[in-house]
């Protein structure tokens, strides 16, 4: 294939980012656009840099060096990147390559003044923008000086900035490339930018327009305020006009210069409303046509828009795809399941297929569409009541949808209202059989799965899970199992609001459900204790632990003197939880058995803050206080006018927590042991895949949805530009920040306490187990990092199951996700930990290390001197 050095920018379209990087590309698209204006142009294509770059001997030694050091290391990545760019600017540029640009020149006017701008291959992406990375000369003038600053821009590929952003998006120094933009300069009256989407909100019906006198460098670079305008539905609706002091122009000779604005002119806006509305008619043509909203920088001149360049904002969280012009609002499933992390397809079809309601699914995440529950006043209250006693900031966010009169319709009550969600409880009698009946219903139903499964390979095995997935439902959906978890909630609600009324006391349910019996992941996080009893006898095994690595230790134990004890206690372990891991409703996350090294920290831990027996001492000590509440709160009640009945209410609703709050946990449990047996054979069916030269890899059915992969499977063919472009969407879904609600028109809730009950300075929260305590502050984003000692408060993203081993080792926990009856609440409850969830980026806000102060029961978090 021959060389091209250059290109007109009317010969680009969006594919040819590999040749004339993103901002290359996304100009040459731009041009051609019916009515969209872009100053002519040409690049210099990645050819030619690459040609100059292979002049530099040296650069590959320095590559590697650069690739080396760690994104903190400033100085280290100053210094380097400082001789990189020497080194490039004093190469002289080889003679055809300089004709051919010059010839370029030609034709759009030798001694004009032009704009030179860098263009990356990885630039302007929809999932990293690198805004501002790498450098742009404006009103450049001359062959000779154009030439020049060509270089620089290649240069410029290894600012500091650049080389910092690449290292911290894991994108290789060798992958990217730079091409150069050579642009007629445009000499504007105002420029500025326009985004077709509010970037704070995310409302895509918002566009905001930014605005200055002069060229728009001043105002990209912070050099001056701008003019602010909010259009909505052809209308300018918002606006906050700037007073202007300063502005960028051009000098005839070349170069800008800053110059004072006169002061008749400083308080006048930049463009007037009828502009701006011109503007973002242009703008939603450039958005219609990439297909995402833009980040466009403009200029007017002559009163014409010039574009002069089009990203795609990369900060806005995606809407989910409904092919309806209604309106919509979703409810985040992450922030229920305790799970806010991005899905791999595969996960995400998995879960839709065996959940009970429909979802839809944006940014790698799932979301329930509740328009239809908000829409009638009876399905609205029940809804909000539920979800306001779980979790109120979901509340908040849905009222302040519910607010804006014309979002979500109104419809009549379809019939007569049902028990309010806050009612009396389920109608079940309070009998611990009912819970042991259920939990052998469900585990009879996971060795039948087991047993079929083994035999089903190919398409057969594919026909096998839909079935397997309807039975999974049937199970999830049983009446019993709902009744007898609502029961349990339900007598956690009513303890809570008639002993508040009663006695004055707040979250009293929290002691009365201490070591409540049943509880698959309290036991859990007690059963390690154990293992960590038969470790500890064991030095030499003690030691061998503290330097695992490799996946394969356990075949390794039984080399030591009491190996094999402590491997028999880790495989007993594993057998029973082994299906459970961090992020566990995606069945594409390792699980404990896959990757027994994340419970090696925790063992240890234990080992070391813990004596022997510590797991039935803390079940015990637990269970006494549970009973000394309960004797004296009824004491207490009976004391009271009318005191009998309210201790005869209390004491059946006591037995009824104690009967059924443990078994709240038990469904997820058993949808994560039916998780593993079904990614068990989904995974020997992958390698098949493997062995037949279909996948590369393994894991690579991860980025298929479920029947991709069945079809994959019968027609033995995968599309590998299908993975590669999943794997590069949950790369960009990973640095998104899921909302709790989200609606139709892209706007991101978050919601908000409405307190004033709480000290300056403090981190509101949701009280769910009440105590106040004091310690140190452990930030623990990774679970296979913990390293605690006895006292340590956990402050964390979100805590599913899989964390409550390490519920047993601290006295305190902090969560930005979660609510009343999450799984972490439970847990802390059970185990008489101090808690607040819900803390909005907790793990920013409280440094690794520091002194805080958790009130459990009021819900808000001190940082301590």
């Amino acid at each position: 294939m021959t060389e091209q050095y250059v290109l007109d920018l009317q010969q680009v379209d969006a594919t040819q980012v590999a040749v004339v990087g993103g901002k290359g590309a996304h100009l040459g698209a731009l041009s051609g656009i019916d009515g969209i204006r872009v100053p002519g142009g040409f690049c210099v294509t990645t050819d030619a840099f690459r040609r100059v770059m292979a002049q530099v001997p040296s650069i590959e030694d320095r590559l590697d060096q650069l690739a080396r050091l760690d994104p903190d290391d400033r100085e280290g990545i100053r210094t380097l990147s400082a001789q990189i760019r020497r080194t490039i600017e004093g190469i002289a540029i080889p003679g055809d390559l300089a004709t051919a640009i010059t010839r370029a020149l030609a034709r759009f006017g030798e001694q004009a003044a032009y704009a030179v701008r860098s263009s990356a291959t990885a630039e302007d992406l929809p999932t990293a923008s690198f805004a501002g990375q790498q450098d742009t000369y404006l009103n450049v003038m001359g062959p000779t000086a154009i030439l020049q600053h060509i270089s620089r821009c290649w240069a410029s590929l290894f600012t500091e900035r650049a080389v910092t952003y690449r290292r911290r998006n894991g994108i290789d120094h060798r992958a990217v490339h730079m091409a150069v933009v050579v642009q007629r300069m445009v000499f504007p009256h105002a420029a500025g930018v326009l985004f077709t989407a509010d970037p704070i909100t995310g409302n895509r019906k918002t566009a905001t327009v930014e605005a200055g006198l002069g060229l728009g460098e001043a105002l990209v670079s912070g050099l001056v305020n701008p003019d602010v305008f909010t259009v909505r539905h052809d209308e300018v609706v918002a606006k906050a006009i700037a007073a202007k002091t300063r502005a960028l122009r051009a000098l005839p000779a070349g170069g800008t210069e800053e110059m004072a604005i006169d002061s008749r002119r400083q308080e006048h806006p930049a463009l007037t409303d009828a502009q701006v509305v011109r503007l973002v008619r242009l703008g939603r043509r450039i958005e219609a046509h990439f297909g995402r909203p833009q980040d466009i920088e403009w200029c007017l001149a002559d009163d014409h828009f010039q574009i002069v360049q089009s990203r795609p904002i990369t900060t806005l969280f995606p809407v989910p795809d409904t092919g309806d012009q209604e309106n919509h609002v979703y409810v985040s499933v992450g922030h229920q399941q305790m799970m806010t992390d991005p899905m791999k397809p595969l996960g995400l079809s998995v879960w839709q297929l065996t959940a009970m309601a429909p979802m839809h699914e944006a940014g790698g995440r799932l979301f329930v569409d509740v328009t239809r529950r908000l829409a009638s006043p009876t399905s609205r209250a029940a809804l909000l009541d539920l979800i306001g006693r779980g979790d109120p900031l979901v509340r908040d966010a849905l009222e302040t949808v519910l607010d804006r009169d014309d979002f979500v319709p109104s419809l009549p009550d379809a019939g007569p209202a049902g028990p309010p969600a806050s009612g009396a409880p389920a109608p079940i009698e309070t009998d611990p059989a009912i819970v042991t009946q259920l939990i052998e219903r469900n585990e009879a139903s996971v060795d039948a799965l087991r047993r079929d499964i083994r035999t089903k390979s190919g398409p057969e095995l594919f026909d096998f899970l839909l079935e397997a997935f309807a039975d999974h439902k049937r199970v999830l959906g049983d009446p019993l199992s709902m009744q007898a978890i609502m029961a349990g909630m339900e007598a956690t609600w009513w303890l809570n609001d008639k002993l508040g009324e009663w006695l004055g006391e707040k979250n009293a349910a929290d002691t009365l459900t201490l070591s409540a019996p049943g509880n698959v992941t309290s036991e859990m996080g007690l059963a390690l204790l154990d293992v960590a009893d038969v470790v500890r006898r064991q030095p030499e095994v003690v030691a061998f632990l503290q330097g695992v690595e490799d996946e394969g230790f356990l075949e390794e134990l039984p080399k030591l003197a009491g190996g094999a004890e402590v491997r028999d206690a880790v495989e007993a372990y594993l057998d029973r939880y082994g299906m459970r891991c961090v992020g566990e409703i995606d069945i594409t996350r390792p699980r404990w058995r896959e990757r027994p090294t994340t419970l090696v920290p925790v063992i240890l831990d234990n080992v070391r803050n813990f004596e022997p027996g510590a797991a039935e001492r803390r079940f015990e000590e637990g269970r006494q206080k549970a009973r000394q509440k309960e004797q004296d709160v009824l004491s207490r009640l009976r004391a009271l006018p009318d005191g009998d009945r309210k201790a005869d209410e209390a004491k059946r609703m006591i037995d009824r927590v104690r009967t059924f709050i443990g078994y709240r946990e038990y469904p997820k449990y058993g949808i994560i042991s039916r998780y593993f047996v079904y990614k068990q054979a989904l995974l020997e069916e992958a390698e098949r895949l493997v062995r037949a030269g279909v996948l590369p890899e393994q894991e690579d059915v991860f980025y298929l949805t479920f029947q991709e992969f069945h079809d994959a499977v019968r027609s033995k063919q995968v599309d590998d530009r299908l993975i590669r472009q999943r794997k590069d969407a949950f790369r960009s879904y990973q640095a998104l920040t899921p909302p709790r609600v989200l609606t139709s028109d892209g706007e991101a809730l978050t919601g908000a306490y409405r307190r004033d009950d709480v000290p300056a300075g403090a981190l509101v929260g949701l009280p769910v187990s009440a105590g106040t305590i004091e310690g140190r502050a452990r930030v623990i984003l990774d679970m296979a990092e913990a390293d605690l000692e006895a006292g340590d408060i956990l402050i964390t993203a979100y805590t599913d199951p899989s964390w409550s081993p390490l519920f047993v080792a601290i006295a305190g926990l902090v969560t930005e996700v979660g609510g009343l009856m999450t799984h972490g609440a439970v847990i802390a409850r059970e185990y008489g930990l101090p808690a607040v969830v819900g803390v909005a980026q907790a793990t920013r806000l409280i440094r690794d290390g520091q002194r805080i102060r958790v009130h459990g029961s009021d819900g808000y978090v001190e940082i301590l001197p």
